[in-house]
């Protein structure tokens, strides 16, 4: 079985900043059988493989040559493993949102608070997404794999993709050597809500469902972040920045009202955001691309720019965030097809 790929396809529309790019070759298998054909066709033909998801936390160069893969086989099952626990097998091309909003409307916990982030469940281990006080890590015991240089599979346990703030194994080791097709996820019919961040508590009220969680998560997020079909974006551009203590009482003795939390080894996260508007850039714009006028957290583009320009202005960004507070600001979303 071999699968019909484009020629030149355009991938603008594909990823979630609106960045201009073209891919060589594009297939989008509808099975994991598909996707086994066209990996073996490409490489008999020796052709570079990029594997794309939803494309709502990348960066992509103007031209990604070879073949680039989009999987869409979406669907999911539900296993019960006892009286309180069950575990979700779905595959890679299933929209996440989708997916949490089902399984909270059937009363599961686990992913609640992992609402309304964009993007296919395939990409979620990539980032280890996470949000309000809960990370996929939490909840994934493990991640099915193609690897695209010769089609062996595997299946990898939770404790072997080396989950950390916005990482894994997928961004290291194995960045660009797989394709992950399909997740396993324990999630628990016992009531476990986390609310601990910002007034989620306030909205909820007492005793919510898994479905009023995820629900006001999706409002606050909302309230605070652009919607990328309307105004382009990745999100979340830059990471929380983790300082040494000692650095952390410097800043505090000049910014006693900064936001720090509290992490292992001494160390503290920073709210990045906070960074980023203290130095007044919060709605600033330079050319095709800006900082929200809401979220200082998030980059925009407005139309008409590249990778190379948004690279630029982030730059930029992060450099008066240095000079301010002499701390470094990491990018969030990974680069693809673009060299820096």
């Amino acid at each position: 079985m071999s699968l019909v790929w484009h020629a030149h396809h355009d991938l603008s529309r594909a990823n979630t900043l609106g960045l201009p790019c073209v891919a060589e070759r594009f297939a989008a298998p509808s099975t994991p059988d598909e996707l086994a054909a066209i990996l073996a066709d490409a490489r008999e033909a020796g052709w570079s493989i990029t594997v794309l998801g939803g494309g709502s936390n990348l960066i992509l160069g103007d031209w990604l040559p070879g073949l680039v893969i989009r999987p869409e086989f979406a669907g999911f099952r539900c296993e019960t493993l006892d009286d309180q626990r069950v575990r979700v097998h779905v595959d890679a091309g299933m929209n996440w949102h989708e997916l949490v909003m089902t399984l909270a409307g059937q009363g599961l916990w686990g992913i609640e608070n992992l609402a309304l982030i964009p993007g296919q469940c395939g990409a979620a281990p990539i980032q280890n997404i996470g949000a309000y006080g809960a990370e996929l890590a939490d909840v994934l015991e493990r991640v099915h794999l193609v690897y695209l240089a010769d089609g062996r599979e595997q299946v990898l346990e939770a404790v072997d993709c080396t989950f950390g703030y916005r990482d894994s194994i997928f961004k290291r080791a194995l960045d660009g050597q797989v394709v992950i097709t399909r997740l396993e996820l324990c999630l628990t019919t016992q009531a476990s809500p986390r609310l601990g961040y910002g007034d989620l508590q306030s909205r909820v009220g007492a005793d919510p469902t898994p479905l009023q969680v995820a629900k006001a998560v999706c409002a606050l997020r909302r309230e605070k972040l652009p919607d990328p079909t309307v105004l382009a974006n990745a999100g979340s551009f830059f990471k929380n920045p983790v300082v040494e203590a000692g650095l952390m009482q410097r800043l505090l003795e000049h910014y006693p009202d900064m936001p720090h939390f509290s992490q292992p080894g001494g160390h503290y996260k920073l709210a990045a955001g906070w960074l980023i508007d203290q130095c007044g850039l919060k709605g600033c714009r330079e050319g095709a691309f800006g900082v929200h006028d809401r979220q200082a957290l998030v980059l925009v583009h407005h139309g008409g720019g590249d990778a190379e320009g948004l690279i630029d202005f982030a730059n930029s960004i992060a450099a008066k965030v240095k000079t301010h507070f002499g701390v470094e600001l990491e990018r969030e979303p990974r680069m693809v097809g673009f060299i820096e």
